[in-house]
This record gives structure tokens, sequence and C-alpha cells, in this order.
């Protein structure tokens, strides 16, 4: 246990590469701020999914939601831009490949199995945290363009075409969050 938790340090110190690559100063944001983005929004929307109805299960999306990133120990935050150059399909193999490796000394087969869960998004719970994934770098972008980072629209393209895979009532949640923050972003423009 104690090799996976010093390995998982290094997500505290690791930059999210997105922000390095437009020039963002470092510090700006890493893997492990992200995560707890990650976590703390599909907490809220899960409380909020399931107050319309829909049963989640709340514990499984925090497992998920911190859990999501943990290959970056070992392969690095790789860009969206990336797998223009790797392929989707390299990117998701190493990264899967990775996770394996830093959970082995856990044994923990839940963690593999939820991990295996949010790449191919097989269920309600995947789908919600992939939202909050999308919807925490929207968040991010939205603070940065606030205190004064220009060009930063193509982050917001995830935007455009967001389908979210989740039950109607859920996608309702989701999509509402993003349209608030799309609305913020354009007062913020004007």
């Amino acid at each position: 246990m104690l090799a996976a938790l010093i390995e998982l340090q290094r997500l505290k110190r690791l930059e999210r590469t997105g922000w390095t690559l437009r020039g963002l100063p470092n510090g700006t944001e890493s893997v492990a701020a992200h995560s707890f983005g990650v976590a703390v929004t599909a907490m809220i929307l899960a409380d909020k999914i399931q107050e319309r109805g829909v049963e989640i299960d709340t514990e499984r999306v925090l497992k998920m939601a911190l859990l999501h990133d943990w290959a970056e120990t070992r392969v690095g935050d790789m860009p969206r831009t990336a797998a223009k150059y790797f392929g989707t399909e390299v990117r998701t193999k190493a990264e899967m490949a990775a996770f394996a490796d830093v959970v082995a000394t856990l044994d923990v087969a839940e963690y593999k199995e939820i991990y295996q869960d949010y790449e191919q998004r097989n269920s309600v719970e995947a789908r919600l945290v992939k939202a909050a994934d999308i919807i925490d770098l929207l968040v991010q972008a939205y603070a940065l363009e606030h205190s004064g980072a220009k060009g930063l629209d193509e982050f917001w393209e995830v935007a455009v075409e967001a389908d979210f895979g989740l039950p109607p009532v859920a996608d309702e949640a989701a999509k509402e969050l993003l349209q608030s923050l799309l609305d913020a972003r354009r007062n913020l423009n004007q």
C-alpha cells in the first residue's frame, strides 16, 4: 500500500499538460487538483440526479472520480491532441497497462474493474464521471479566462457536441450545469 501511496503523490506535482501547452504558467493545475474537481463535480451531479429519481451509486462515483487519472503517474498527462499522433486506441491501451501496474501492489480487484468501467463507459456512474471530467475541465478554463487567460477556445469545443450518454433525467441535469457554465462564459466575454 505504501508504494502505491508514494507513487500517487506524483499527481500532486504533475501539471495538466493542456494548460502548459497553451503557455499558462506552471502551477496552473495539477492532475490531483483536477481529480479533486472531478470528484466534487461528480458528487454534486450525483446528488442532483438522485433528487430527480435516478439511482446512482455515489460511493462508486467518488472512487471512480478519484482514480480515473492514476495511470498518469506512469504515462504522464497526455493532452487530447496526443490522440491525434498516438491514436486513441494506443493511448487507452497504455493507460490501462499503467493503471494495472499502479494498483498491482494494492491487490484490490475492484479498482481495476472500476477503472475499466470508466474507460468503457459501461455504467451510468462511468458516464456521470466522464461528464464531471468534462465539466471540471471547462470550469477550470472559465476560471482561467476570468483571470485574463486567452486562447482557450479549443477547450470549449467539447461542450458543442456534449453527449454524456446518461439516462434522460440525468443527462438533463448535466446539460443544465454545462449550459449555466456556457452562459457564464458568454457573460464574461461581453
